[in-house]
């Protein structure tokens, strides 16, 4: 009886063992999740995206200069515009939302500009969490004086990992 009682033990631990993984797994695969005002969720009521359904997207190259790299950078990625109308989001604004919780609200007009994109490559190479990455808002400062200034840097939020949309 005994024996049997550590084999049970043993099954169970195993089971939650593997579950706790699969969680971990799948939460280590959500890239960037869309919620708030969405119509089309896919997980829930949130709309998920891992990175390969982000690279399946339309992608985009934004060529521009920042305040936080060296000279003229080439990013690549998802217009704002095509990331939200994927996840059929209604509203007037969206809170972008960092790795570290930093979050700040950007008008969803801003994503009329198909320039406006949640970069994942720049200079054609993934980037990671220590660089900025792995999703950065990018705004196409050098080919527009309209958007350079602290107003749309403090839009441009790096680490990006959640979008709210209100």
């Amino acid at each position: 009886m005994a024996s049997l009682k550590k084999t049970l033990a043993v099954i169970c631990y195993l089971a939650i063992a593997s579950a706790t993984a699969s969680y971990a797994a799948a939460a280590e695969q959500a890239l960037l999740v869309i919620s708030g005002n969405v119509t089309k969720p896919n997980k829930g009521k949130a709309f998920v995206l891992d990175q390969a359904m982000l690279d399946s997207l339309p992608q985009t190259l934004v060529k521009t200069e920042t305040p936080w790299t060296k000279g003229m950078v080439t990013f690549g990625g998802v217009s704002l515009g095509t990331l939200l109308a994927a996840a059929g989001a209604e509203g007037t604004i969206i809170r972008a939302i960092a790795l570290n919780d930093y979050a700040v609200e950007i008008p969803i007009g801003d994503a009329k500009d198909p320039r406006v994109i949640v970069a994942s490559t720049m200079d054609g190479e993934r980037m990671r969490v220590r660089d900025k990455g792995p999703l950065w808002i990018i705004y196409p400062l050098t080919d527009e004086a309209e958007y350079r200034g602290e107003l749309t840097y403090s839009k441009m939020i790096w680490q990006l990992s959640r979008i709210e949309v209100k």
